[in-house]
């Protein structure tokens, strides 16, 4: 993973954006949710530039999803293919915080 990456996170009421840039390169991850319930959340879409493919953006935004998550108690429903295909490769220790 990048030591110089930078995740900042908004929100709504309804909706929750993650984005990551790395100094130096141009470009920004990006990583939404949906709020369904105080408790349940939908991690919708996530998107690399070209710029930042392949340096750990997308591991890290959803690293820190997933720490958030479990912090406020809350269940992650991933319809995100990517946030899926991560979801069922770490289903063990993800099982707390995944909601299937």
């Amino acid at each position: 993973m990048v030591t110089d990456l930078t995740i900042r996170y908004v929100e709504s009421d309804t909706k929750g954006r993650y984005s990551s840039e790395i100094e130096g390169v141009p470009g920004e991850a990006e990583l939404t949710i949906s709020k369904a319930t105080p408790q349940l959340i939908i991690a919708d879409h996530t998107f690399v530039p070209e710029t930042l493919r392949g340096k750990g953006s997308a591991m890290a935004l959803i690293q820190r999803l997933i720490a958030d998550a479990r912090e406020k108690k809350q269940r992650i429903v991933p319809l995100c293919p990517f946030v899926r295909a991560y979801s069922e490769k770490h289903k063990d220790e993800l099982s707390d915080v995944i909601q299937w």
